[in-house]
């Protein structure tokens, strides 16, 4: 298995650096086996079934982009700081650029919040702030800007319409460097909408890491070792979803972070258990998916794990079926643009 059997070619132009407005005006390829027909998002009113179960991620995306100094003397440089994750003592962290801070060194980003380069590495280093609890996250507001990904980055700014587009309305647990990003197109009347027709919900929570935009660089992709994140399914939720699979309803991941998750708190007869912990699980064709019975999830990079988790889902010529479909309608890529629900199975 190749890496270059998950390559595309992908217009520049359909790369999305805004969201659809309202977001469920966002277009949504429906993927019902062999079937596609293009839909939106508010479909999703007239495409689920009463109890069927979505499982959504509430994690709560970071300002995690710092703007800041450092001062040795006269001498005063400027940096750049990405949080990544945090440690037993401090967060790990990006600088741009790392050979301007030495350990010992504080970077100030505001009159309220700075922080002290407690280690160093050749790729990043550790930060103790002199703020905890809500005061950091308090100056941590103020200070931040959102971590957009970097094919949005490129081509424009974070700004202060990003602190509302780029989070989801269900957000709760804040730890995660980027978004769940097809939970993006939810809004509190669609899920409003959905419940009155039986729709049921389930919150997990998985912390996203700077590392889902790494690339992978192993021809056999095999050999790709993913990065790692934080997640937990509680007693409750695992109670709900193996009550839906019970019932023969489908359970329907919001995203590709929260199929992740719940397949690795599953069993191998598929039942899913309480879980808390890190998961570095990789899904790629072949594997054989304990819960998901379908995933709602947005158009991902050529050539990415997450290419390769929805191939395992649907099958590697149909997603390239999807995929030539969606480029040549024009849908919008990546994580301000639109949706698909794929159903490797439909019923009924």
């Amino acid at each position: 298995m190749k890496l270059s059997d998950f390559d595309f070619d992908l217009p520049e132009g359909l790369i999305a650096t805004r969201p659809a407005r309202p977001r469920t005006s966002a277009r949504m390829l429906l993927a019902e086996g062999d079937r596609i027909s293009d839909r939106r998002v508010s479909d999703l009113t007239r495409i689920l079934r009463p109890g069927d179960r979505l499982v959504l991620n509430n994690t709560k995306v970071l300002p995690a982009r710092l703007f800041g100094t450092r001062q040795r003397g006269e001498a005063v440089a400027k940096v750049e700081i990405t949080l990544l994750e945090p440690r037993a003592v401090g967060w790990r962290a990006l600088a741009k650029p790392l050979r301007k801070v030495n350990v010992g060194e504080v970077i100030r980003f505001s009159d309220r919040l700075s922080a002290t380069v407690a280690e160093k590495s050749e790729a990043d280093l550790t930060l103790t702030f002199d703020l905890t609890g809500e005061d950091f996250d308090k100056a941590l507001a103020e200070a931040g800007v959102m971590p957009l990904p970097p094919y949005i980055a490129a081509k424009r700014a974070a700004d202060d319409q990003d602190r509302t587009d780029y989070q989801t309305v269900f957000a709760r647990h804040t730890g995660a460097v980027a978004a769940p990003t097809a939970s993006l197109h939810f809004d509190e009347d669609l899920l409003n909408a959905l419940a009155a027709k039986g729709v049921e919900f389930t919150e997990v929570t998985l912390h996203v890491g700077a590392g889902t935009f790494l690339p992978v660089k192993v021809e056999d992709v095999k050999t790709h070792k993913m990065h790692a994140e934080w997640g937990r399914v509680t007693a409750a939720a695992a109670d709900e979803i193996n009550a839906t699979k019970r019932a023969g309803g489908r359970v329907i991941p919001v995203g590709t972070t929260a199929l992740r998750l719940i397949e690795s708190a599953a069993d191998e007869t598929g039942v899913l258990h309480p879980w808390e912990g890190e998961t570095g699980i990789f899904i790629y064709p072949g594997y054989r998916f304990r819960v998901t019975d379908a995933l709602m999830t947005n158009f991902h990079l050529p050539k990415s794990t997450l290419v390769m988790l929805v191939s395992a889902l649907m099958g590697e010529e149909r997603i390239r079926a999807i995929y030539a479909h969606a480029i040549r309608e024009g849908y919008r890529f990546f994580s301000y643009g639109d949706s698909s629900l794929l159903i490797p199975h439909p019923q009924g």
